[in-house]
């Protein structure tokens, strides 16, 4: 019987940041520079010979909308085929509420929960939560969508 794990997916910049828990305490962390259309299969691949997943919580955003779009699309995929269930939180969560790279000099600022773009200055630093709080975690997977079109 393999051991069941959670996992945390920071895909909102670069590196890609990783987190494994057992009993809601982080066991190994995962950083990739790769590309998250070439990272997520060869990984979730692994992974799934070595352990059952029961979560994944992922940030859904503001940042890399490709990478985004990208981590949404394949763990809804996971949690149709493999009963996982998914769950998400913004990147500020992870960045203690730090202003998060937008386009050029403009970064994404949380203030009043409310997402705003304006320039900052660039503070990001993306870290795993030692230990998971599962009530800080969303149902509502759908990526956060903040830029206006062009």
């Amino acid at each position: 019987m393999l051991q069941v794990i959670d996992i945390v997916i920071i895909p909102i910049s670069s590196p890609i940041k990783i987190g494994l828990y057992k009993d809601g305490k982080l066991f190994e962390e995962i950083t990739s520079d790769e590309m998250t259309s070439d990272f997520l299969p060869s990984f979730f691949d692994e992974i799934l010979q070595k352990y059952e997943i029961k979560n994944i919580i992922y940030s859904n955003g503001p940042g890399s909308y490709m990478s985004i779009k990208l981590t949404y699309i394949f763990l809804k995929t996971l949690e149709i085929t493999k009963n996982i269930t998914i769950l998400a939180q913004d990147g500020f969560y992870f960045n203690q509420n730090s202003p998060i790279k937008a386009i050029g000099n403009r970064y994404f600022v949380k203030e009043n929960d409310t997402i705003t773009i304006k320039e900052a200055k660039p503070t990001e630093k993306f870290e795993l939560p030692k230990i998971l709080e599962y009530s800080d975690f969303s149902k509502d997977v759908s990526p956060i969508y903040i830029l206006n079109a062009v």
